[in-house]
């Protein structure tokens, strides 16, 4: 029942055998039952589509752009981090300031070794449920003022706004006016940053320090729409963890080059023992394997899949969290070190026996999963092979 009009009026729902779905619509109902009550036959509408189990365990995969919205400030900050951090070109570190003493800054993105003293730039998380507004961000402008003018740090190079819902229109026109930002500092610095920028003083704009605020190039002051972020985001490994949707297309694997690369120098010469051990003769470079066709395939192949297993490990380094491929070869060595302790004929024998066993372990955890091909998997064990964590010739 609800109240309409200081009229009670009485909304009926009923569900009939087949699931639909009966609603009275109330508003046309009147206490003299001058109009008649109508109702509304809505049908539960049928879908065609087939769903994947992924889909199930995970629900509907909403865009990162509504995801950040509901990030608590901790979180928002580390997304930034994220997206800063993989800006190799532009930085030598970067580093996330947090705490009540963070003389107003969040995340500082350092060009060169003197850090603070040096070239850097600001990036400064704020996570509200509105748009950043000017009286918010007048005082941020204050703080960076306020320390750089007392030797803290040196004034950055750029100083970025940045909020899961961007700045309001009034502040965008005041960062792309430096004019307008200024004289907005200027009016506004007794009601928000005077006693705002410090609680152990009251800080005037007079003295030099007036003088320091007049000179100061407002022009770093500026922002970065979360659209733009999200789409360099994209780009790190931390992006298909953080938002889902899967990893991108994986680059097809380099050919194997003549020259033995120093990179294979170890799990080369395990190959030359295994054969030498199978067939009972010195075999120490590949012109030896000319009389024996079937190891020269082999030893082919075998390049290959290390290969192939070196493009999966260049492709986790773009694409997943660190750590990740390294996870996967730890998994793998778990699954075959066994069959490698097993005895066998000979060491070529032990060779085969672990990379075919790995080509068929369970590997179902690991996120390089569906991009890891067999070749990679058997690859996986002659990187092993090169750090001596499998052997294939016993003592």
């Amino acid at each position: 029942m609800v109240e309409e009009n200081n009229l009670k009026v009485y909304i009926i729902v009923t569900f009939n055998k087949c699931t639909n779905i009966y609603i009275f619509d109330y508003l046309n109902f009147c206490m003299n039952n001058s109009e008649p009550i109508k109702f509304v036959d809505i049908a539960i509408p049928s879908d065609t589509k087939t769903y994947t189990s992924s889909r199930i365990s995970t629900g509907l995969l909403f865009l990162p752009q509504q995801l950040i919205l509901l990030y608590p400030p901790d979180e928002w900050e580390r997304f930034i981090q994220e997206w800063v951090t993989e800006q190799r070109s532009q930085y030598k570190s970067v580093v996330r300031f947090s705490g009540a003493n963070d003389l107003g800054i969040d995340i500082a993105g350092f060009v060169d070794d003197k850090n603070l003293e040096g070239v850097w730039d600001n990036f400064q998380c704020k996570n509200y449920d509105d748009p950043i507004t000017p009286s918010t961000a007048v005082l941020e402008v204050g703080k960076i003022l306020w320390y750089s003018f007392n030797k803290l740090y040196a004034a950055p190079r750029k100083y970025f706004f940045i909020a899961p819902k961007d700045c309001g229109m009034k502040l965008k026109k005041q960062l792309l006016n430096k004019t307008l930002l200024k004289d907005y500092l200027f009016e506004n610095w007794d009601n928000y940053c005077k006693t705002g920028i410090t609680a152990s003083q009251e800080i005037d704009m007079s003295g030099e320090f007036k003088t320091y605020c007049e000179n100061f190039d407002y022009s770093i002051f500026t922002m970065r729409p979360c659209i733009e972020i999200i789409n360099e985001h994209r780009k790190t490994p931390w992006h298909a963890i953080r938002f889902g949707g899967g990893l991108p297309d994986r680059p097809n694997s380099a050919s194997p080059p003549l020259e033995i690369a120093e990179n294979e120098s170890r799990y080369i010469t395990q190959l030359f023992e295994a054969y030498s051990d199978d067939k009972k003769i010195e075999i120490q470079k590949f012109e030896d394997l000319a009389p024996l066709a079937n190891l020269e395939d082999h030893y082919k192949r075998q390049r290959e899949m290390f290969y192939h297993a070196e493009s999966l490990r260049n492709f986790a380094r773009d694409t997943v969290p660190p750590g990740t491929f390294e996870d996967l070869q730890n998994e793998l060595y778990e699954g075959v070190i066994d069959i490698a302790a097993a005895n066998h004929n000979s060491a070529l024998d032990r060779l085969n026996s672990v990379t075919q066993g790995a080509s068929m372990l369970q590997l179902t955890s690991n996120p390089l999963i569906t991009v890891t091909k067999i070749q990679d998997r058997k690859g996986i064990c002659h990187q092993l092979a090169n750090e001596d964590k499998l052997v294939w010739k016993k003592p």
